[in-house]
């Protein structure tokens, strides 16, 4: 069990590296988060739409931030998550969730850590980046 006082700022915490982006993952995850738009399965309408090929969900990096977290601390510690999108992930992309410890506070008798996550691709390129807030014992 991760504690407050064994955590310090700069700390990162473990990655998350996810195996390439599938077809068939972009087409599982329209049906689960009931995004059918068709840039993410249709490489003609994707290139219609102006971009030169099928993209995967924004959201589908932002579930992987939320699995870096679980796996570092129970899903109930998660206080908060929020990311932006920066860049375009497409099929094939490897996309690895870092996290890194950027304050320790205690509020309302809660000691809270606030990180700084982001998701890249396997060029480097970050596509998603964000905070989040775990409470810890």
């Amino acid at each position: 069990m991760i504690r407050f006082d064994d955590i310090n700022v700069g700390d990162a915490i473990a990655p998350l590296a996810k195996p390439s982006i599938s077809r068939l993952q972009l087409a599982l995850y329209a049906g689960a988060g009931a995004d059918h738009n068709p840039i993410h399965q249709d490489e003609e309408a994707a290139r219609i739409g102006g971009l030169s090929g099928v993209i995967a969900h924004g959201m589908l990096p932002l579930g992987f931030l939320g699995q870096m977290l679980a796996q570092w601390v129970p899903q109930r510690q998660i206080r908060s998550l929020s990311a932006r999108f920066v860049a375009m992930s497409f099929p094939g992309d490897v996309l690895t969730c870092t996290g890194t410890v950027a304050a320790k506070r205690t509020e309302d008798g809660d000691q809270l850590v606030d990180l700084d996550i982001a998701v890249q691709n396997q060029k480097g390129e970050k596509v998603q980046q964000g905070k989040a807030t775990v409470a810890l014992p």
